[in-house]
């Protein structure tokens, strides 16, 4: 464990110098690339005023972003798949048939049940929101279903594979860290994930209902209508994305998944839409649009590309570095250990654990340090009271894994932003299964304690 050599009152200093900028460059809406610059300027000074030195921050900080390359490739290509996606006439035709097929049907449920299935299959939460989710947010403006509701559903459906798929990375991630196997994650996490997914579920049907009678709508009669016209269709298209989910069931890593999905989708359009080679470069690094008659159409179908995810890599490297510093100088570890000290039973140990996990993802701004530092502190602690290990790895993949999409500075919440269009502050309050499945971890820990 790492010993603070800051002070208490330069800790809390360091909190706020870094939180601050983050907040409010949120709130007004500017680029967090100068909020997470900020707050490692500011973590950089304090740690050096309190004997650190600039070859210490220096290894802290590189050795972290250095572990995190693949991360960054896949944010890349998740900008050019989209891109690819939509050229293609994959998204398109997801769209149109999905449109054709859905009428009178309550698309909220469908839509959660849908993205649920495919998010555990393909084990990743952003890459299920960035292709089938984008095709889902299409079907929905065609039913004049609000966009904000809609990707509060996807993202619900979407994170259920950080939380259960056996190919996720940070499920894996959190399985590793608590000594946990897959199986005795599962059998555990069965208490409070299927209540959480059986009230998502119940709460979206209802409101769905309001939007059941709207089959044949203006807007999806003339979305449908807009797409045939702009883009070759096929039902075959749609086998894409189902070759991706199945690379994704058998074990084929999320970067070269994705990187399937462009090659496939680049071949699409050449030979199908007709796209120039050079135009489908361009589509794929500065994004992709389309002018059609239709305003549904037009601001359905775009997307910003490679470039558009450059800046989201910054933030990502800025989010990591601030992590590295409060994790490399004790910070972190000052800041958890009463509570940690404080806890004395089953009850307070789950909420405890829930606490911490929540609190590092948002404060470091990414799921991997509310996972593993939480799983290195408390393993000694689950085994002094007598608390499986299985139920450490569920409280943090309930907690904060799954509430990282709730906040507008989190890694998730900006590509979430970013490829659907929808801020976070608009999706969020109906992201319901982040909300619920933390509340479900409290009352099981209460309901365990009483029997």
């Amino acid at each position: 464990m790492e010993t603070c050599k800051i002070n208490k009152k330069q800790i809390y200093t360091m909190l706020i110098a870094c939180i601050t900028p983050i907040v409010i460059c949120a709130l007004l809406n500017i680029s967090l690339v100068y909020a997470f610059l900020l707050s490692v300027l500011f973590a950089l000074i304090i740690s050096l005023k309190n004997g650190f030195t600039i070859k210490e921050l220096k290894h802290m900080i590189l050795k972290e972003i250095n572990e995190c390359k693949s991360l960054y490739v896949v944010i890349l290509l998740i900008g050019a798949t989209v891109s690819v996606w939509l050229s293609s006439g994959v998204v398109p035709s997801m769209i149109f048939y999905g449109l054709k097929y859905m009428n009178g049907m309550n698309i909220l449920f469908s839509s959660f049940l849908l993205i649920a299935i495919s998010s555990v299959f393909m084990g990743t939460a952003v890459g299920t929101i960035s292709t089938i989710g984008i095709a889902i947010l299409g079907i929905g403006k065609g039913f004049e279903i609000p966009t904000g509701l809609l990707v509060g559903v996807i993202v619900s459906g979407a994170f259920l594979a950080d939380k259960i798929s056996p190919i996720s990375g940070l499920l894996n991630l959190t399985l590793a860290t608590t000594e946990t196997s897959y199986k005795e994650m599962v059998k555990s996490s069965l208490k409070t994930i299927i209540p959480t997914i059986i009230i998502c579920a119940l709460i979206y049907y209802l409101i769905g209902t309001k939007y059941s009678n709207v089959s044949g709508s203006k807007s999806s009669i003339e979305l449908m209508q807009s797409i045939k016209n702009e883009f070759f269709i096929s039902p075959y298209f749609i086998l894409v994305p189902v070759l991706i989910v199945i690379l994704s069931i058998i074990g084929i890593k999320s970067i070269y998944c994705m990187m399937s999905g462009v090659v496939m989708g680049s071949i699409i359009s050449i030979v199908f839409q007709n796209l120039k080679l050079l135009d489908l470069i361009k589509y794929i690094f500065l994004g992709f649009s389309i002018n059609s008659n239709s305003a549904v159409i037009n601001e359905t179908l775009n997307s910003g590309g490679v470039i558009s995810m450059i800046s989201v890599v910054i933030i990502v490297m800025g989010a990591i570095a601030l992590a590295a510093i409060m994790q490399g100088t004790g910070v972190i570890n000052y800041l958890t250990k009463d509570l940690i000290y404080k806890i004395k039973n089953k009850k307070d140990l789950i909420l405890k654990t829930g606490i911490i996990s929540g609190l590092l993802t948002v404060i470091t701004c990414d799921q991997t340090i509310g996972i593993v530092v939480p799983s290195r502190l408390l393993k000694n602690k689950y085994e002094e009271i007598g608390v499986d290990k299985s139920i450490l790895a569920r409280t943090i993949s309930d907690t904060g894994t799954i509430i990282a999409p709730l906040m507008p500075w989190n890694v998730n919440g900006l590509i979430v932003s970013l490829v659907t269009g929808v801020s976070c502050l608009a999706y969020a309050p109906f992201a319901l299964l982040c909300f619920i499945a933390p509340l479900m971890t409290v009352i099981v820990s209460n309901i365990n304690k009483r029997k």
